[in-house]
């Protein structure tokens, strides 16, 4: 119940069009609690991966840099959001019919300085998406700042050209082990037709010391 709340505090303070907007949060007569968002009409971008396969680079680009521009206002107002991947970054299109990134799900966002964040989360706890999760969340949720975003931003730039993640393995331990001791998949394998600048973006973003 506390991280429900939390993802409502955390969508209110952000105010880029780039963060589904949330209107109302409170708690039924129950005790359920409830969240009112905007309704939005489109597919997340693990759908459109899945569809669709690679997308052109200047597609792509464009749908990070609205992800990130909300990022950007979350990381200066302390929030971190930890769980950062395709299927919480959804597209949908404005009323000219213009493309619209709009992050979602700031459930186990970290509030940086917060004091509950030692209660809620125990060092030995693992939250997040594995694919997409930095070494150093590997290591401690606790502990990561902004800069665990911009690996997550990194890995969803590279599955969006190649239509594969920069990491994987049969087990989630091999997983664990790939991401934090071995190098990413060459991104040339699967575009050839990508600029230097593109392959730069996803090393600096995929690297092992934060």
């Amino acid at each position: 119940a506390e991280r429900f709340l939390r993802e409502a505090r955390a969508a209110v303070r952000i105010r880029s069009e780039h963060v589904a907007r949330v209107t109302d949060v409170g708690t039924l007569q129950d005790g359920v609690p409830y969240m009112v968002m905007e309704f939005l009409q489109g597919d997340d971008l693990s759908v459109v991966i899945k569809r669709q396969g690679g997308q052109p680079l200047p597609v792509v680009v464009e749908w990070l840099l609205q992800a990130g521009e909300a990022l950007a206002e979350a990381h200066s107002l302390g929030i971190v959001h930890r769980d950062l991947k395709p299927g919480n970054l959804f597209l949908t299109r404005r009323p000219d019919g213009s493309p619209c990134v709009k992050v979602l799900d700031f459930g186990i966002s970290k509030l940086t300085g917060e004091g509950p964040e030692r209660g809620m989360t125990k060092t030995s706890d693992v939250m997040g998406s594995p694919f997409y999760m930095s070494p150093e969340q590997m290591r401690s949720t606790r502990s990561v700042d902004a800069r665990s975003d911009i690996w997550a931003l990194g890995a969803i730039f590279f599955e969006l050209l190649a239509g594969a993640t920069p990491f994987d393995a049969e087990t989630m331990t091999g997983l664990v082990v790939s991401i934090m001791q071995e190098a990413p998949r060459d991104l040339s394998q699967y575009r050839r037709d990508l600029p230097p600048g593109a392959h730069a973006v996803v090393a600096k973003c995929l690297q092992k010391d934060p």
